[in-house]
């Protein structure tokens, strides 16, 4: 059987086109909206292929999740502002269109499933959620935290799933303004 010649035999590019293609359509549709069979004819290779790559639709699921989270996306690294920093990222990257949001499509529409929504944690908790509370004061680093993430996905899902009209305004710097002052109460705020 020829090869095809848009693909050339390079183990590396080929896993590379199938952990893409599993993004994509995780981030479409969630884990139990799409198959295998999809993914690798979206990849341009068989489902047998994809299983010998990844072993699993799991573990095929767990390695999208992994990349996708991995990049920071609103909490950076080393910010000046933890809380200004994190505002002007959220209303820049949840915009209409700009970024496809693969890591917060994937969580939503995932989450429905117990394994799934394990993996999704545990991936929020490695990547984000670390960078995260290194930031953060105690007492109360992990539900200062966890309240922030709650925010950024209420965010990400009433201005780029919804569709709210006031979030999704002419106000950019008025939005800012507002969550640099939400983020900044859940940093400042005194807990016992």
């Amino acid at each position: 059987m020829p090869s095809d010649p848009a693909r050339s035999r390079n183990a590396a590019a080929t896993r590379e086109a199938i952990l893409h293609s599993a993004i994509r359509n995780f981030a479409r549709a969630g884990f139990d909206g799409v198959g295998v069979r999809e993914i690798a004819g979206d990849a341009g290779v068989t489902a047998m292929l994809v299983n010998r790559y990844f072993g699993s639709k799991e573990h095929l699921f767990a390695e999208a999740v992994e990349t996708s989270f991995s990049s920071p996306l609103f909490i950076a690294e080393n910010p000046r502002a933890v809380a200004r920093d994190a505002a002007e990222a959220l209303v820049a990257r949840s915009a209409t269109g700009t970024d496809d949001l693969a890591p917060f499509l994937i969580m939503l529409r995932s989450a429905s499933n117990p394994r799934s929504a394990e993996i999704v944690r545990d991936a929020i908790e490695r990547h984000v959620g670390r960078r995260l509370a290194r930031q953060l004061p105690a007492p109360g680093r992990q539900l200062r935290k966890d309240v922030v993430l709650a925010v950024i996905s209420g965010i990400l899902l009433m201005r780029r799933v919804v569709g709210t009209r006031a979030l999704n305004g002419r106000n950019d710097d008025q939005l800012v303004e507002l969550l640099e002052a939400v983020f900044g109460a859940i940093v400042d705020t005194p807990l016992s």
